[in-house]
Formats: C-alpha cells, sequence, structure tokens
C-alpha cells in the first residue's frame, strides 16, 4: 500500500506544476487573466492545441480542480507561448465572487452556481449569463490518521454523527460495528473541516443530507454548517491538518490524499461491498450523473444514495464558470482556446494520473461544444 501510494505522489507531483504571471485583471466585462505562456517542451501537448489569443488569463476558484488547472495551464503553455494563464486556488465560493465583480474570465467551482448567482453574472456578462461547464469529476476522500488502522470502513449515518458531534471516540460501537477486525482506539475523533466557503463541502453534505436524512440535519451549502469540529483552509490545509494530528479524519478530493499520504476509508453504500475512493469508481458514479442546467448551461445532477456496485458516492464534479455572452473582447479567443483544450480528449486523458474522473464522452462533446458558442 505504501508503495502504491508513493507511485501516485510522484504522478500528482509531476502533474502539479505552479503557474506564474503577473496578475493582469482581464475579464466578463472586465480585466481578466489566463495561463499559458512558455516552454516547448512538450511537443506531443503542443501539436493538437489549437492556440488563440494573447496576453494573460485570470481565473480562480476551486481548490479541487488546482492540480488539474496546473497541468493543463503547463501543456497549454508548451504550444501557446503568447497566453499566461493564472489560476488563484482561494475555494469555489471566492471564485464566483471574483467572477460575478469581473475580475476574472472564469471561475473554478465544485458546485454550479445558485439562482441569485447567476442573476447577479448578467451585470458582468452583458447580454447574456454565467453558465456551469462541466471539466472534470473525482472522489472526496474521507481521509483519517488513526495510528494502527490501516483499513476503516465508514458507511453515510456514521459520517454524518462524526462530523455532526455526535460520535466521539475512534472506539465507538458504530465505527466498530462496521470494522470488527480493526483494532480501534478509545482516543478522541479530531474532525475537520473546510473553514473557507468551499464546493467540496457542499458536495460532501449533499452527499450526507441524501445518504443519512435521519442524521444530518443541516442544508447542503459551500460553507460549513455547524460548530463542531476544526477547520483548516483549503484542500492543503485541511490534508495538512489530517496527516499531522493523531485522530483525525476529514474530507478531501482524492489527489490531496495520495499527495501526501493519507490513507482514506472506504465506504460502505449497501452495495454488498465497501467502495473505495478511486477514479475508476468515481468515473461510475458520475456516469449516472443527469443534467439540469438548460441551453448553455450544462450543471448536472449526481445521485449520492446510489447502491451501483463499486461506484463511490462522494463524489464531485467541478465546473469552469464563463459567459455565454458578453465576454470582453481581448480575452474571448484565449478563454475558448484554453477551456477547448481543458475539455479535449488530449485535455481529459491528462486528468488519470492525478487522480481526477474524466468527463463522460458525451458530455465532454456538450462542453466541448458550448466553449465553441462562448461570445
Amino acid at each position: 500500500m505504501k508503495l502504491q501510494r508513493k507511485n501516485r505522489l510522484r504522478a500528482v507531483t509531476l502533474g502539479a506544476v505552479a503557474v506564474s504571471g503577473a496578475l493582469v485583471l482581464t475579464a466578463c466585462g472586465s480585466d481578466d487573466n489566463a495561463g499559458g505562456g512558455g516552454d516547448k517542451g512538450n511537443a506531443g501537448a503542443a501539436s493538437k492545441i489549437k492556440c488563440a489569443g494573447e496576453g494573460q488569463l485570470l481565473a480562480a476558484g476551486s481548490t479541487a480542480q488546482k492540480n488539474a488547472i496546473d497541468q493543463w495551464s503547463k501543456d497549454y503553455s508548451a504550444a501557446c507561448s503568447g497566453v499566461t494563464i493564472n489560476y488563484q486556488a482561494n475555494g469555489s465560493g471566492a471564485g464566483i465572487e471574483a467572477f460575478n465583480s469581473g475580475k476574472v474570465s472564469f471561475a473554478g467551482s465544485d458546485s454550479a452556481m445558485k439562482p441569485e448567482e447567476v442573476a447577479a453574472s448578467k451585470k458582468i456578462c452583458k447580454g447574456g449569463q454565467g453558465v456551469n461547464l462541466p471539466m472534470l469529476g473525482g472522489p472526496i476522500a474521507i481521509t483519517y490518521n488513526v495510528e494502527g488502522v490501516d483499513d476503516l470502513v465508514l458507511d453515510a449515518d456514521t459520517l454524518a454523527k462524526i462530523f455532526d458531534g455526535k460520535i466521539t471516540k475512534w472506539n465507538d460501537a458504530a465505527i466498530k460495528k462496521l470494522n470488527p477486525e480493526a483494532k480501534l482506539p478509545g482516543s478522541k475523533i479530531q474532525a475537520f473541516h473546510r473553514s473557507d466557503e468551499s464546493g467540496t463541502t457542499d458536495n460532501l453534505t449533499k452527499y450526507l443530507q441524501a445518504a443519512a436524512p435521519k442524521s444530518w440535519k443541516y442544508e447542503p451549502d459551500k460553507k460549513w454548517p455547524n460548530q463542531s469540529g476544526q477547520a483548516a483552509d483549503g484542500s492543503s490545509g485541511v490534508a495538512s491538518q489530517v496527516k499531522q494530528t493523531a485522530g483525525s479524519i476529514s474530507y478531501v478530493e482524492l489527489s490531496y490524499a495520495t499527495g501526501n499520504e493519507i490513507p482514506t476509508a472506504k465506504i460502505d453504500t449497501g452495495a454488498g461491498e465497501p467502495v473505495e475512493a478511486s477514479t475508476d469508481n468515481a468515473s461510475k458514479a458520475i456516469a449516472a450523473a443527469k443534467v439540469t442546467g438548460k441551453g448553455n448551461d450544462l450543471a448536472m445532477e449526481l445521485d449520492y444514495t446510489t447502491k451501483a456496485a463499486s461506484a463511490y458516492p462522494i463524489t464531485l464534479l467541478t465546473y469552469e464558470i464563463a459567459c455565454d455572452k458578453g465576454n470582453k473582447a481581448e480575452t474571448l479567443k484565449a478563454t475558448k482556446s484554453f477551456l477547448a483544450y481543458a475539455a479535449s480528449e488530449q485535455g481529459q486523458s491528462s486528468l488519470v494520473k492525478l487522480g481526477y474522473a474524466p468527463l463522460p464522452a458525451e458530455v465532454a462533446t456538450k462542453v466541448r461544444s458550448t466553449v465553441n458558442s462562448l461570445s
């Protein structure tokens, strides 16, 4: 297991390349930033990317998709030296806020815009509105740090009670029932959640509400809904706290768990065998998602209560949010070029080694068509 984690870590490390560049605000109706200017080393990637536009694109939002954006930006830069992409991973809520205040070309979000956010986007997208473009998916891993426990199974009801402060010891009867062979200590559970507004939190709370309605009484939200547990900023902050805190548990995108070599729990969905957090298992859940958006909006709905064999239920779809109409002329070409690459077969195929799940082919085709129609 340790060797496998080290191999995954190497893949994440190679894929996650920091994107630098001056911040120039060039967005839908304001200044914004986008990535990619540089190195010609990746000839294979460069040969298929259709470059357009020039300058810098500024984007912000989801920390869950940061490793993917870094990889896409690296590959895009190898082909398109005239464009530089700068993505600020500051959380989905902050990304949407930046988009709706006209500070970025596009925002990354781990949940679709709310109706009031769409309404606000119309002030920036002159003659249009912000639309949700699903770009990648992946499992939200339940990470833990319990000495002597390398194989942990949890279910929705137990997770709901842990994150609501109702289960406070690792040897609680509910956890022991799910793990009869494990040597569970009597130590206190140290539960961590995101301090920033996060689409990852939104997806986890959607899962808890859907799969454990009797134990989780809170509405889904990007903001953590109760006072239980401790808080940390961003995916990297949560992962760091779990790694260094004995008895801890939290939720984070799989790439952050594997990158930090933190164990992840299997989820008992009632499917017969507990389901591991993996790219393949997340893909099985995403394949059953339904498009609920209208027109150019491709917001999707996941089934958090799935009992399909090997379908991992705590899965997110993360979006790029852009104007369907009313993009600023100076950045429109570069925005479309970069997003088209991200949604391409080439861009999607680069995700697996980073712990993400590529879009189903049918959805990716719709995204490419919508990106092409942006104006």
